[in-house]
């Protein structure tokens, strides 16, 4: 997404009305860590940081609790300072200084159909302790399922008809009586302490949902497609702690794995039953919408069994790309494919004009964002000094996002466009070939760039694909109409 430009000015005063900071122990010794992205600038008397990007002015008073990029949460200051930078994206909570919630009992909640080897697995690794509701989702064959769900104890509720995961999970919600609830898919595994560390975010009362990362399951890859999900996996958000807000990095988050409050979650509605896919990236942004939090926790993880076959993979890739429509019926404003700035706006399409002013007119928006923003910085040591980093971070956004939009949200009208404009195909031979080296840059060299860029291209052909049918079925483009916004 594109960073939108916003300097309001904040110290340590009261509490926003109708926010309720957050509730930590005095002396329990939690500690707050700035985000890679926050700058302290001005020898501690302003930082620089969040989503979207702020310039947050610190009073003398606020000064004094930081040490170095943290703030150890102390007494009621420091925890209203946390609650701030939290808040504004600029800060994290350090999850194992958090403490244990009182009550940690939880219900693990299974989704499944067939898949009893998967179900099995999953089981082991959840172990002896917590309770465990296995849903078996009008399984071809239920007795398999049936029999590994007796053996390890989980009490088993049989549904008619196949409602799919969030109808699924919804009956299990229903079940539950502990003050948590653990989403688990059947292609996942658990490892020991994930839970257990996720526990430690509800320290926080407007926590909502906490999730782990995702990776690929331990062992080696059988084939190239599996050793590209192991790096590119559309569930891996990475390797940063984020808060999980739409028009973030992390803008939503799945619930292949899961550990949430039942008492927020049961207010929100649960899941929405009549979505087949997007139904986590639903249940994410209406629970932000209400003013709850959504943790993204890489400090812990939970493996997943990636697809091996090419035809299900790409099959899979395609059915994501179908929720775009169901969620751009119900969130407008969070869908859009590409959200610019009116400066990035311009600034893309002065590139992509490919002219002999295009360059000149591209350095000249870039000149005029600089000297914005350096005048937002106004009363800092070095204001131009601080904007020309971020107009070049804004900069960046905007060509990732125009390149993501005619290699993936838009590849037919750019396939189209090729067959007719020598320019459309420089454009879309740059923005590929640019996107498969800094993105191969980013994983792990277990697969060769080749097979990785043929592997990046069809991922973004089976996802935009996906998303057109959607379009096409829905009869609206909300959902391939980048929006625009101060």
């Amino acid at each position: 997404m594109d960073r939108r430009w916003q300097w309001p000015t904040y110290g340590l005063g009261p509490p926003t009305r109708g926010r309720t900071p957050m509730t930590l122990p005095v002396g329990a010794g939690v500690v707050v860590v700035f985000d890679r992205h926050t700058r302290v600038v001005d020898g501690g008397r302003a930082l620089v940081g969040g989503f979207p990007t702020r310039l947050l002015r610190l009073t003398p008073r606020a000064r004094k609790l930081l040490v170095g990029r943290t703030v150890p949460v102390r007494d009621a200051a420091s925890a209203l300072l946390a609650d701030r930078l939290i808040d504004r994206g600029m800060a994290h909570p350090v999850v194992h200084s958090l403490p244990v919630p009182s009550d940690p009992r939880y219900t693990v909640v299974i989704p499944v159909r067939d898949r009893p080897r998967q179900l099995e697995r999953l089981l082991r690794s959840v172990g002896v302790g917590p309770s465990v509701i296995v849903v078996d989702d009008a399984s071809r064959h239920p007795a398999p399922v049936a029999a590994v769900a007796a053996r390890y104890g989980a009490r088993l509720v049989v549904l008619g008809t196949n409602v799919g995961p969030a109808g699924a999970r919804n009956a299990g919600l229903r079940l539950v009586t502990t003050p948590y609830v653990v989403f688990a898919d059947s292609d996942i595994v658990l490892d020991p302490d994930t839970v257990p560390t996720l526990l430690r975010h509800f320290a926080d009362p407007r926590v909502a949902m906490a999730v782990p990362r995702i990776t690929g399951l331990t062992g080696a890859a059988t084939t190239w497609i599996e050793r590209y999900e192991n790096t590119r996996s559309s569930l891996d958000l990475g390797a940063h702690p984020a808060p999980v807000r739409p028009g973030t990095p992390v803008s939503w988050a799945p619930t292949a794995c899961a550990v949430a409050r039942v008492d927020a979650l049961r207010d929100a509605g649960g899941f929405d039953g009549s979505m087949r896919v997007g139904e986590d990236v639903d249940l994410c942004w209406r629970l932000v919408g209400a003013g709850l939090r959504v943790r993204y926790e890489p400090a812990v993880r939970a493996s997943h069994e990636h697809r091996t076959r090419v035809g299900d993979w790409l099959m899979r890739k395609a059915v994501y790309g179908t929720g775009a429509h169901p969620l751009a019926l119900r969130h407008p404003e969070n869908i859009a494919p590409a959200v610019f700035a009116p400066w990035s706006a311009v600034f893309a399409a002065a590139l992509l004009a490919q002219r002999r002013w295009s360059a000149p007119v591209a350095g000249a928006v870039l000149g005029g964002v600089v000297l914005r923003i350096g005048r937002k910085f106004d009363g800092t040591r070095h204001p131009y000094r601080l904007a020309v980093p971020l107009a070049g971070n804004g900069a960046v956004a905007t060509l990732a996002q125009t390149s993501a939009l005619l290699t993936r949200h838009w590849w037919p009208l750019t396939a189209v466009g090729c067959l007719v404009s020598r320019r459309i195909r420089r454009a879309a031979a740059v923005a590929a070939l640019a996107d498969i080296a800094l993105e191969y840059r980013r994983g792990d060299d277990s697969l060769d760039p080749l097979r990785y860029g043929v592997a990046r291209r069809l991922d973004d052909l089976a996802y935009g694909a996906g998303v057109w049918l959607s379009a096409l079925k829905g009869r609206s483009t909300a959902a391939l109409r980048p929006r625009t916004t101060r």
